[in-house]
């Protein structure tokens, strides 16, 4: 029987607008789209790369709640809506996954408010980080 855990931060907007911070579907784990809030304080930096930061931050303790690490993370999406941060944005987001190297998107397109700098979703599999992996180098073209 398949086990379905949805987990919830205490937003109003979950409630709101029905939707889940992480959604696990037996070890598949979904973590919705997060923001850069620090979510006790309500406080949000202007800098895009504190936003990631604490996008980051956000998402270890939601990975927390049902028994997971950023280590099991095997998919990311990053979106970032002005595009002259993308390079610093993106500079932090490889130092915060290397040697995870997640799937990745990047996306420059706007966000739900002028403020936010950033929103990182990822995709996690509960117990990845201690599967044996196995790295093949391709050539496209």
């Amino acid at each position: 029987m398949v086990k379905i855990t949805k987990v919830k931060s205490g937003s109003i907007f979950e409630t709101k607008e029905s939707y889940s911070r992480i959604v696990c579907v037996d070890d598949w784990i979904f973590v919705s789209n997060t923001a850069g809030r620090n979510y006790k304080t309500r406080e949000m930096s202007t800098d895009p790369v504190e936003q990631a930061r604490q996008c980051f931050d956000n998402i270890e303790g939601a990975l927390k709640a049902v028994d997971s690490c950023l280590a099991d993370v095997v998919q990311s999406k990053i979106f970032i809506p002005y595009v002259e941060d993308a390079k610093a944005v993106m500079e932090y987001v490889g130092e915060r996954f290397r040697g995870i190297d997640p799937q990745r998107t990047v996306t420059c397109s706007p966000l739900g408010a002028p403020d936010f700098k950033v929103e990182i979703e990822v995709t996690a599999y509960r117990g990845a980080s201690k599967a044996e992996v196995e790295e093949i180098t391709i050539s496209l073209g």
